[in-house]
């Protein structure tokens, strides 16, 4: 990355990335473009902020949520539109101001779930759908929690890991339908957001990095969701949290950290299992 940073928004694909946004150490308003091998400085978000989501491709692209400043923790409600060249501030504005918020789905079909609330450190639970102007209520999680992650679409979408309110880290993963959420497999690493990040659908979903809380580990662990289960992968490069992602699950993007790693990009090939069959022909 140019601008080094951590706990940024990221969106897109491991060929056409988008992050935005962070802390190092103030909030940032920096936006860069990913084409597969280097970032491009792009115009910067409309709002400084960090610990913020998005959802979408780089050409049509969403940013929500996020604090303004790591010292006065108040949760936006803010929501801007990026179209590959600049950001504009949507009309539309979250119902209920977070940060560390879940995301999936696309510009005209997104989701924003759980995070912290104002009065920050208030965790809230509520789903809300975006049709790329306005966010209406959706089913709550099951499991209350922040600093989570999620992929897939507004109607088949995945949130998993993060914090719950007494600030440890979950492996619990939840599976939406358009209208509720219902429990998925638990990851094999319990892990939050300040670090665990995702790309890919509800049923082919990775997960890489994060930390362990409250034993505070930072991992290089990935883990792969197959629609009921995760299973571990190989492991990063260099175990960080405070990272995004992007991608999907075969081909995925990670980028920024906590320091000393706020500028490290690093790309993921799943390679999967394959299944051999003798065929026997007369």
């Amino acid at each position: 990355l140019n601008t080094a940073r951590r706990y940024l928004g990221g969106l897109g694909l491991q060929t056409a990335g988008l992050a935005f946004g962070g802390y190092y150490p103030s909030a940032k308003n920096n936006s860069e473009e990913y084409n597969g091998s280097s970032w491009t400085s792009t115009p910067n978000l409309n709002t400084a902020r960090g610990y913020l989501s998005g959802f979408g491709i780089q050409t049509a692209g969403v940013a929500f949520a996020g604090y303004l400043s790591p010292s006065a923790p108040v949760a936006s409600n803010a929501t801007e539109h990026y179209d590959g060249s600049s950001w504009t501030t949507a009309p539309g504005t979250l119902s209920v101001a977070r940060s560390s918020a879940g995301g999936a789905g696309i510009q005209t079909a997104g989701l924003a779930f759980g995070g912290f609330a104002n009065p920050v450190p208030e965790i809230s639970n509520s789903t809300e759908e975006y049709n790329g102007t306005s966010w209406t209520s959706g089913g709550a999680l099951s499991v209350t929690r922040y600093s989570l992650k999620g992929s897939g679409t507004q109607t088949a979408a995945l949130g998993f890991g993060g914090l719950n309110p007494t600030t440890t880290s979950l492996a619990s993963t939840e599976e939406y339908d358009g209208s509720s959420w219902t429990a998925g497999g638990d990851m094999s690493n319990i892990r939050d957001v300040h670090g665990n990040s995702q790309n890919g659908t509800q049923t082919a979903a990775s997960a890489f990095g994060g930390r362990n809380t409250p034993a505070s580990s930072v991992l290089n662990k990935t883990e792969a969701y197959d629609g009921t289960s995760w299973s571990e992968q190989a492991t990063m490069g260099t175990a960080r949290s405070g990272l995004h992602g992007a991608g999907t699950l075969g081909l995925g993007l990670a980028f920024g950290g906590n320091p000393p790693h706020g500028a490290l990009t690093e790309e993921y090939t799943h390679i999967g299992t394959a299944t051999i069959k003798t065929v026997t022909t007369s």
